[in-house]
């Protein structure tokens, strides 16, 4: 059971700790969400500093963090199916970055008024929830990391590995593809580079045998290499690394 018995939220936490959830606590999750929309094309869903009373369960499709600063748009993070997208917004009221979708994109929006009442009475699941947040830091502090430690080459290997891992935790990546959802601009705005220098960098990449990009999905013909252009390890994203969670928060 996962995404077909809850179909909006039954990819939270998939390959993480979706096991540790009761199935009372999916079906809540499920309830939460008071309703959906669909969007056909990019659509910044939040801005900057509106004040917000719901949060985003992403659905399907993807979902970007962004900052503009001096005509510059800088991404700094992108979501996937099962993503609690803002959930921050919760306590922040006001973010300090815009919510744009890419492309075709189901959300689903949660009332804050309903989180109060998980937090007065579900304090196994406000923890989960917590989690999430959490796990959302841990992977801007590996951006951080790699911006700060890699070319253009690992920055790009690095994004696509992840988004790769990410959509595979949640059973929608092949043994060597997955869903791009970025232009080669908007990973260009990812990895801290300029359009023309990420061109010749997927070039490169594509002539090095290594991945290519086609119709919306890039493949991936040399895993290996690419996480080694990448320095990946995926312990950050708490799946089955060596900070795996395994069943410590089953019961709690």
């Amino acid at each position: 059971m996962g995404s077909a018995a809850y179909p909006k939220t039954g990819r939270f936490m998939m390959g993480r700790l979706r096991h540790a959830m009761r199935d009372s606590e999916k079906q809540l999750l499920e309830d939460l969400v008071e309703r959906t929309e669909l969007f056909a094309a990019p659509q910044t869903v939040l801005n900057r500093g509106q004040c917000v009373d719901q949060s985003t369960m992403l659905i399907d499709g993807f979902i970007v963090r962004s900052i503009t600063r001096d005509g510059k748009r800088h991404i700094i993070s992108v979501h996937v199916p099962g993503d609690f997208v803002d959930l921050h917004g919760f306590a922040l009221k006001r973010l300090d970055h815009d919510i744009v979708t890419l492309g075709h994109t189901k959300l689903g929006y949660v009332p804050h008024s309903r989180l109060v009442d998980v937090l007065r009475g579900e304090p196994h699941l406000t923890r989960l929830l917590w989690f999430s947040t959490l796990l959302d830091a841990a992977i801007h502090r590996e951006w951080i990391l790699k911006l700060e430690n890699l070319n253009a080459d690992g920055r790009l290997a690095h994004l696509i590995v992840e988004l790769w891992t990410r959509l595979n935790f949640i059973g929608l990546a092949e043994p060597n593809s997955c869903a791009m959802p970025l232009t080669q601009v908007e990973l260009a705005d990812a990895c801290g580079t300029t359009a023309i220098h990420m061109n010749r960098t997927v070039r490169a990449m594509r002539e090095a045998g290594i991945l290519d990009f086609a119709r919306g999905r890039v493949m991936i013909t040399d895993m290996e290499r690419l996480k080694e252009v990448a320095r990946f390890d995926d312990s950050y994203l708490y799946g089955d690394g060596d900070l795996h969670i395994g069943h410590a928060l089953d019961a709690m």
